[in-house]
């Protein structure tokens, strides 16, 4: 398995471990006080507020952000690009996703912005060498 196919695994689970903060966090609450419920999990969500609720935030748009880099990662391997510079720029999107993740958390969302166009850019050079 190359490098690259590491970094689509890390993509899959790194959104599962975002809302995870969330979740592990509400346990020491109450069920009255917003602890995670899983006979409800959609309603739990929608009453998460501040960090609870910009990781759940963080978790969607990891899953949105998927198919693009999957679909750029496969495509470029198929096409026999050289492995070398697609396992590096599937580690720069890792990267930019860990950072975007925390920018999230911690409010900060114009840097959040950019690190997301940034990789959206990361995900469109790995794309061109398919």
């Amino acid at each position: 398995m190359t490098l690259a196919n590491w970094c689509v695994l890390a993509a899959c689970l790194l959104p599962i471990i975002t809302v995870g903060l969330a979740k592990a966090e509400s346990a020491k609450l109450s069920r009255e006080e917003g602890r995670y419920n899983n006979q409800q999990p959609r309603v739990w969500a929608q009453q998460l507020q501040g960090w609870r609720q910009r990781a759940n935030a963080a978790q969607q748009n990891g899953w949105e952000a998927l198919p693009l880099f999957i679909a750029a990662v496969v495509l470029a391997q198929q096409a026999h690009a050289d492995q070398g510079c697609i396992d590096t720029l599937a580690m720069i999107f890792i990267g930019l996703r860990l950072i975007y993740v925390a920018t999230y958390l911690t409010n900060m969302s114009n840097l959040r912005s950019l690190v997301w166009t940034a990789g959206i850019a990361v995900n469109i050079a790995i794309l061109l060498m398919s």
